[in-house]
């Protein structure tokens, strides 16, 4: 593959990762290497990527989760699937709405003011411009999708499936419209879904109002409420039947106060005795849980307080009956702010003598994901999907295993929220997005279709701008629809002409329950289709398990038959160092972007890799991302090594494991077969920090650490077998290592790879490793490790007395098992070059001399005497007063930790640092004493 490959000059050092990404994404995408073909006689596999809103930027969630996917992905590609990841972007109705009409805002106009189909346009234009950020951003991530497959969730055949989907759950009788109480933004005007509500603590009150009885207004029920605003809405007052407090309330009647309606004081077990007063008032318009009540209760319809802008709506002013009321005082409230409201309504509860506490409380708030605005459940019509019939078989391919759900501790969440689903509101009362296929008629819905306007209406005043709407028509509950693939010319039932479509568009996530088979393109019974379907694993967060992962089994199986992917994956969050959400806020959120410029996106890559264990949150810090940067240079500095000798004697045979000429041959070709197959475990499990892990450990502390160490004398000897063999294992070993990395790291993989020796165009179309089960040596291994441990050993002693490190050493092993004789037989040069001994000796018969350090290896006493290496004195003296420095400072801290004061006041994250700090410094003062044992009993 020509990439445009730079030769390794002897001056570089460091990786320099920019360059080396950018070049090879280039190439990979040149070369058509991303692509996956229908007609494949290979085996296929198939990612569809959640969808990035067209309005994103990255962010470290989208950054975990296509690192994951492209891990999958390379991974199987490599296996010899044909493995196809599908992208898209998801036109996020509310959000790019919402980015447009602030670009209006900042013009001075309003999308009212321009119309909606001039709007729709600046939209497009917007979304040609500024839609594709996030794709560019995924690139240099380096996502290997199949990009000539881009989808969009709005384009024509995207819309077209959305269509054909509305149209046959409507013929199937899934489909409604009627009255129901959603979450509302009264800032954005629309009806939103639940995850697009976010909650919030805040701070607030808990006001406690009395509600005088009816024939007994000395007398009454006090309610506590964190809205008062809402008491407008109220058609009853609850209790817990089992109250002893209320058992003579119940069936009692209430006046509200401020207005005077009559309520009736009803019994209902959803009711906490243990809040506040035990009495709630019940607002069936306002509140989801009161609107349950009112169902139970039969105290349908609800009272509107509230209008659709979250100003006071005249239709609180009805007695119990609906039959208007006459209060002055009360018209007051009617077009005010709900918060304005507020204040005037607890003043004149103040002055009427039924406030009766007020006091802190702090609760959660929601709020509109977009705007901020605090949204109110709200009674308006809307269409909605009836979902009993969709999820039973949803959940019976769950518990069947058709689709498994990874961890499965996930599938407790999945079934409960299953079995309590809701239908599904899924219209939107904006502008952009899938407009909803169902048409009126004029003549046969006479009272049911209101026109608001006729038409462009012109703003009052010198200079006001004009204001033009398309939204001519309020269409009623009872309004019939005529639900059509194509605009009707007719209506079916009258004949007449007079046709006018529903304003509404459809939620964002209708159109994403349809990703698996519509990018694929259904309705059509495409080739791809035909291959792809169903998908092999779906990746994505918790928090849309049900909001996305769900649909999107309940539409495969209703329009496929098919389950849509075999597999759910669900990662955890990224969090900071501390354990806390990333947010502006705080000031911890990680920008990958930057990390990315920073560090490289291999690096990037391999932290998120090695820190995405199952079921726990991700602790991210820049620190661990700039340890992944050092293992890039790891990795570049043992092919720097090698890259002078691959030049040197016979030509090396890719892809073939060379025969061994020594133990530590044996013992790291031996090791590599185990990693091999315990890395490719790790990834059929999801287990990606075990994967990543694996690799780490063998790199950095098998593969450098100790072969490439034994392996430099080998290659100086310069002629004959040993530097041969030498010099083909280190090859083997690293390309083979190249390719289970790849996965995770691709771009220095790539880059080296081609250096190497190696078959083949590119790494990431290389065979994936598997374990050669003729090269497993358990013996060679055994013995390498009891070398390691040995050497290991001498290093320490070396450290622990303060040997200078240039200091040859003595060394004497004292044996009694034949095993670890011949072991130590045939690995002495290794001892001697890596523990830099000069004198060594093992044998049953070895004696301790005088003077010297001792420890024990597996059984085996190692001596080195110490004589002539160090001042004795000198070296006791600099540890005992290391050994006082360390206790008087343990002191300090155990004593401020004492200290119940420290304790009360001090923050928790404060406390604990000093906890940590004395649990290390007991640490350092157990060692220090140790070194003093040890240097005491060697001098005698």
């Amino acid at each position: 593959m020509a990439a445009n490959r730079v030769p390794l000059q002897p001056q570089d050092g460091q990786y320099d990762p920019r360059p080396v990404e950018e070049r090879w994404y280039r190439a990979w995408e040149a070369a058509g290497s991303f692509h996956a073909d229908e007609d494949s006689p290979r085996p296929p596999y198939c990612i569809v990527i959640p969808p990035p809103n067209i309005t994103g930027s990255l962010h470290m969630g989208h950054a975990l989760n296509n690192t994951l996917q492209d891990i999958l992905i390379r991974w199987r590609r490599m296996q010899g699937y044909n493995a196809l990841w599908m992208p898209g972007t998801d036109h996020a109705g509310i959000a790019t709405q919402n980015v447009v009409e602030k670009q209006l805002a900042q013009e001075g106009r309003s999308p009212s003011q321009i119309g909606r189909d001039a709007f729709l346009e600046r939209v497009w234009k917007w979304k040609e411009e500024s839609g594709g950020t996030i794709i560019r951003q995924l690139k240099h991530l380096g996502a290997s999708c199949d990009w000539a497959r881009e989808c969009f969730t709005m384009d024509a055949p995207r819309s077209r499936a959305v269509t054909e989907v509305f149209v046959r759950l409507f013929e199937d009788g899934l489909l409604y419209r009627a009255e129901r109480l959603v979450n509302w933004c009264p800032r954005c005007q629309t009806a939103l879904a639940d995850i697009e509500v976010v909650h919030e603590e805040q701070e607030g009150h808990l006001w406690h109002v009395r509600y005088p009885f009816a024939d007994d207004p000395g007398g009454g029920l006090v309610v506590a409420t964190t809205r008062p605003e809402t008491m407008l809405g109220d058609m009853a007052v609850a209790v817990h039947p089992e109250d002893p407090r209320y058992r003579e309330a119940v069936g009692r009647t209430v006046l509200l106060p401020l207005v005077g309606r009559r309520l009736p004081v009803i019994a209902d077990r959803t009711v906490a005795k243990d809040f506040a007063t035990g009495v709630l008032k019940v607002t069936p318009g306002h509140d989801l849980n009161d609107y349950e009540i009112g169902t139970r209760h039969g105290l349908l319809p609800p009272i509107k307080a509230f209008t659709e802008t979250g100003k006071i709506s005249a239709g609180f002013l009805v007695d119990e009956a609906g039959r208007p009321i006459q209060n002055a005082r009360a018209k007051g409230y009617v077009l005010a702010d709900r918060y304005e409201v507020r204040r005037m309504m607890l003043e004149d509860l103040r002055r009427d003598g039924l406030l009766v506490k007020e006091e802190p409380y702090r609760h959660a708030v929601g709020r509109c994901y977009r705007c901020q605005t605090v949204i109110e459940p709200f009674h308006t019509p809307q269409w909605f999907v009836r979902v009993k019939p969709l999820a039973e078989p949803a959940i019976s391919v769950v518990e069947e295993g058709r689709v498994r759900i990874v961890p499965e501790q996930w599938e407790r969440n999945y079934f409960d929220w299953m079995h309590n689903i809701r239908d599904w509101c899924i219209s939107r009362q904006i502008w952009w997005g899938h407009r909803i296929p169902a048409w009126y008629c004029l003549d046969c819905n006479i009272n049911q279709v209101e026109q608001t306007s006729t038409g462009p209406a012109f703003a009052a005043g010198k200079g006001a701008m004009p204001t033009v709407t398309d939204e001519r028509y309020t269409i009623l509950p009872d309004a019939i629809p005529i639900v059509a693939r194509v605009p009707p010319p007719r209506c079916p039932a009258c004949g007449g002409t007079k046709l006018v479509q529903d304003p509404d568009v459809l939620d964002t996530w209708f159109s994403s329950a349809l990703w698996p088979f519509s990018t694929l393109g259904w309705p059509e019974r495409t080739k791809a289709l035909e291959v792809f379907y169903p998908t092999a694993v779906l990746v994505t967060g918790f928090d849309i398990l049900f909001f996305w992962v769900a649909r999107m089994i309940m539409m495969g199986l209703k329009f496929m038959g098919e389950v849509p992917f075999r597999q759910v994956y669900i990662h955890a969050l990224v969090r900071d160092a501390e354990g806390q959400k990333m947010s502006k806020s705080r000031g911890n959120v990680i920008d990958p972007l930057v990390v990315i410029d920073k560090y490289g996106a291999d690096a990037f890559r391999f932290t998120l890799a090695a820190l995405a264990a199952q079921g726990r949150d991700i602790r991210l810090s820049e620190e661990r991302i700039e340890g992944s940067r050092y293992f890039c240079n790891k990795l570049w500095n043992a092919y720097r090594f090698l890259a002078p000798h691959l030049g040197r004697g016979a030509p090396l045979s890719p892809g073939q494991s060379p025969a061994p000429a020594d133990l530590a041959d044996r013992w790291i070709l031996s090791r590599l077969q185990e990693v091999v197959g315990s890395v490719t475990e790790a990834l059929e499990a999801f287990r990606f920090n075990e994967a990543a892990s694996l690799l780490y450990q063998f790199v950095w502390h098998e593969y450098c650490d100790w072969y490439l160490e034994m392996a430099k004398r080998r290659l100086a000897e310069g002629d004959g077998p040993g530097p041969e063999v030498a010099r083909a294992v280190l090859a083997h070993v690293l390309e083979t290592l190249l390719r289970l990395l790849h996965p995770i790291m691709p771009f220095i993989t790539e880059e080296i790879w081609q250096r190497l020796p190696h078959e083949g165009t590119t790494v990431m179309q290389a065979p994936w490793p598997v374990p050669d089960t003729a090269r497993r040596d358990a013996g060679a291994t055994a013995a390498l490790e009891l070398v390691m441990e040995l050497v290991r050993a001498i290093r320490n002693l070396r450290s622990e007395v303060n040997i200078p490190a240039a200091a040859w050493l003595t060394v004497i092993c004292r044996s009694q098992d034949d095993q670890q004789q011949a072991t130590l037989r045939a690995a002495e040069g290794y001892v001697r070059a890596l523990g830099r001994v000069a004198e060594f000796r093992f044998g049953p018969g070895e004696v301790k001399p005088p003077a010297a350090a001792a420890t024990l290896v597996r059984g085996m006493d190692v001596y080195v005497p110490l004589t002539g290496l160090i001042d004795f004195a000198a070296e006791i003296a600099r540890l005992r007063k290391e050994a006082e420095k360390v206790e008087r400072e343990l002191a300090r801290v155990r004593g401020k930790l004492e200290n119940p004061a420290f304790r009360a006041k001090a923050p928790t994250a404060v406390v604990e640092k000093e906890v940590g700090v004395a649990r290390e410094l007991a640490e350092i003062r157990a060692k220090l004493l140790e070194h003093l044992t040890l240097l005491e009993s060697s001098r005698g």
